[in-house]
């Protein structure tokens, strides 16, 4: 058995109606709701248990009524992800009216984007700040605190230090860790985090001999800065009655206040501009009844971050991805300094969202 157009037409119709509603779909009100070519009702119920044998659908209960699987919303966002992604005038002007005042600071930006994105979605929005490009590794120091401790300094050309206090040889004497910070800066002079293991493994009876040493620089050289995360409308998600059950609602909003969660619900594939996660796919077992779509957004080739937003599987969709990639566009422009082209009216009209 395979899934036609006709069998398609009718998902995609319980779909939209269980998005709506959050009620579960009888063949009765495809029937009547929608135009899926003059179908009886009896002709819609038995294409209905056929995609329900498919895995597309599900009876939460007894009655008639089916729901969406996971499999079905699937096969829905990819078949969305096709199209144009087209925002309606009315709602890019409310995203516009967030950014009419240029804000100085990257957090205001990111957190006035959060909220213009939740007041539009009805979501909870979450937006990362931009990162700069991978940083290269400048200079090297090794510092001699006490015996057998040493303080460890990287310096980037992203003007980023970090340090940190290391164990060191005892028999280590304050020229051996200068010897050692020399050759160090000269092999990683210009390398990335990800370059740094392959150079100093290359350096063979050297970096045997100093392995602790090296150790520590590499894992200084792999720990990721912070990022700022902006939430907006946290409170979103418990207007919908899938959060009605309080311990369910109480482990969504647990992730909205962890950062290192949210993080990782917002990473995005770098091979794909949007990444949508749905139910279990989010890989956490407090949203396994969510959804997050999720966008990266660029400010030139090297620096990015972030959009996303986080609701029920039965989020509207088409609505959620064309007003990330329009916020995505604006977001690039406004924080990239360029003159960021945000429509009004009917998108015939364009005018400056920033000033420089």
């Amino acid at each position: 058995m395979r899934l036609d157009e006709r069998k398609y037409r009718i998902l995609q119709a319980i779909i939209d109606d269980y998005i709506m509603t959050a009620m579960p779909v009888g063949s009765r009100t495809i029937s009547k709701k929608y135009d899926i070519g003059g179908l009886s009702s009896a002709t819609i119920r038995n294409e209905m248990s056929d995609l329900e044998e498919l895995g597309y659908l599900e009876q939460p209960h007894t009655s008639a009524g089916r729901v969406p699987s996971l499999k079905a919303y699937r096969l829905y966002v990819e078949n969305l992800l096709r199209g144009a992604h087209t925002l309606p005038a009315e709602e890019a002007r409310a995203l516009r009216n967030h950014f009419d005042v240029r804000a100085r600071q990257v957090e205001n930006v990111i957190a006035n984007a959060a909220r213009a994105i939740s007041d539009v979605t009805r979501y909870t929005a979450v937006v990362t700040a931009p990162r700069p490009r991978t940083p290269r590794i400048r200079r090297v120091q090794l510092v001699p605190v006490s015996e057998g401790a040493a303080l460890l300094v990287l310096v980037t050309d992203a003007g980023t230090v970090k340090d940190a206090l290391i164990p060191v040889d005892a028999a280590m004497s304050a020229d051996d860790l200068h010897a050692v910070s020399n050759l160090l800066s000269e092999q990683l002079e210009g390398a990335t985090s990800a370059q740094v293991r392959e150079r100093l493994s290359a350096l063979g009876d050297v970096f045997r001999e100093h392995r602790q040493v090296f150790d520590e620089v590499l894992e200084a050289a792999e720990r990721s800065s912070p990022m700022d995360v902006m939430v907006g409308g946290r409170s979103n998600i418990l207007h919908y009655p899938e959060y009605s059950d309080t311990e369910k609602a109480r482990a969504v909003l647990s992730v909205l206040e962890t950062r290192d969660k949210l993080l990782r619900l917002m990473q995005g594939s770098p091979q794909m501009t949007f990444t949508i996660r749905i139910g279990d796919e989010t890989g956490m077992p407090e949203t396994s009844d969510c959804s997050v779509v999720s966008m990266t957004y660029r400010l030139g080739d090297e620096t990015s971050g972030t959009i996303g937003v986080i609701g029920p599987m039965r989020m509207q969709y088409a609505r959620v991805i064309p007003v990330l990639d329009y916020m995505g566009k604006a977001l690039g422009e406004l924080l990239g300094g360029q003159s960021a082209t945000i429509p009004k009216g009917k998108g015939k009209r364009k005018e400056d969202a920033t000033e420089g």
